[in-house]
């Protein structure tokens, strides 16, 4: 008996249905999902199919369905291959669409630089928050199995993690299915103690390894990303007698160049607002030693909802204000309409 796209829909739903429920899946209830615009009549018709077939057993008499072994093993397989695909299809547009971000970001910081002649830097983009993807946990051998976490950035972290006792085939299906189908599409934030134990009530006596899976997702979920940042114009500075003495120059030139100005003003996440969030720290408020007499104007570029970058603008405490903020908005409403456009 062929395994129609209508009975792998149905066999999907009581999957999930069951998963959540921890109870056995009737064709009433199946008859209720919007996606299916079936009748109980043939739903049950079909699950009766899918009985005959393995997929799914009625617990006892009078009782609704629950999954097989058989059934995680399809499910599973299916899921992993569509999230394998997803994943590929999201890095080769993450990939094209970075090569574009990455020209666009360096120009920026050239004509920044040309228009105002101040020194300029330019972060590229990062997440505001990171979500969870796709997890997959592959036995290696008897006591260590290889974790893999995909996030929706496209970042990947692989870590071998040790168990005390070997995991079988079957067992390492429920777990994955598990983890991806509870955790999928969720932040750091939402990981509560609620969702924690609900995974570790289904998981059985894993409990352990379910611990260290959860503590590589929260690490990867936490940790900063290895940032991209563009700078032009530091020659610029030079033009300003203030700045130009031997020692403060060299320092200046180096705090510039070794990129660490930035990380005073990049760690402040954005507000939630459609400005651009233009600030002007003058001297001391720029929280950097060596920029005691510069200004810096800083403004917030966003690619998409949660995905943001900052540009920041390095003169003397007598720059040119007024030139700096409106070439400043001038330019991000351009970056807004190219990546509204993108």
């Amino acid at each position: 008996m062929e395994l129609s796209e209508r009975k792998l829909k149905i066999l999907q739903t009581i999957i999930r249905t069951y998963l959540e429920t921890g109870e056995p899946v009737g064709s009433r209830t199946i008859s209720k999902d919007p996606e299916l615009n079936l009748s109980s009549a043939t739903i049950r018709n079909e699950m009766s199919d899918l009985e005959e077939m393995g997929y799914i057993i009625q617990p006892h008499t009078s009782a609704g369905r629950i999954p097989t072994d058989k059934a995680y093993r399809l499910y599973v397989d299916t899921m992993l291959d569509d999230r394998t695909n997803e994943v590929q299809n999201l890095k080769e547009q993450l990939d094209e669409k970075a090569g574009k971000i990455d020209v666009l970001l360096k120009q920026v910081a050239k004509v920044l630089a040309n228009n105002t002649n101040y020194a300029t830097m330019v972060s590229g983009p990062r997440y505001q928050s990171k979500k969870v993807k796709f997890i997959q946990i592959t036995p290696i051998d008897e006591s260590s199995i290889l974790t893999v976490i995909v996030l929706d950035n496209n970042m990947v972290k692989n870590q071998m993690l040790k168990i005390d006792e070997p995991i079988d085939q079957e067992m390492v299906v429920k777990l994955n299915f598990i983890l991806n189908t509870t955790l999928n599409g969720l932040d750091v934030t939402e990981m509560n103690l609620a969702i924690i134990k609900k995974i570790k009530e289904q998981v059985g006596h894993h409990t352990g390894v379910i611990d260290s899976v959860l503590e590589l997702i929260g690490n990867a979920l936490t940790e900063d990303d290895e940032l991209e940042i563009y700078t032009s114009g530091a020659t610029n500075i030079l033009k300003y007698p203030e700045l130009s003495s031997k020692s403060e120059t060299t320092e200046l030139l180096n705090a510039f160049e070794e990129k660490r100005i930035i990380n005073n003003w990049l760690e402040t996440t954005p507000p939630d607002s459609e400005t651009h969030d233009i600030q002007i720290y003058i001297g001391d408020e720029t929280k950097v030693d060596s920029m005691k007499d510069c200004s810096m104007v800083t403004a917030t570029y966003r690619i998409q909802e949660g995905v943001y970058g900052k540009i920041g603008i390095v003169g003397p405490k007598r720059m040119d204000y007024d030139k700096v903020v409106s070439t400043l908005q001038s330019l991000m409403t351009q970056l807004d309409d190219i990546f509204k456009n993108d």
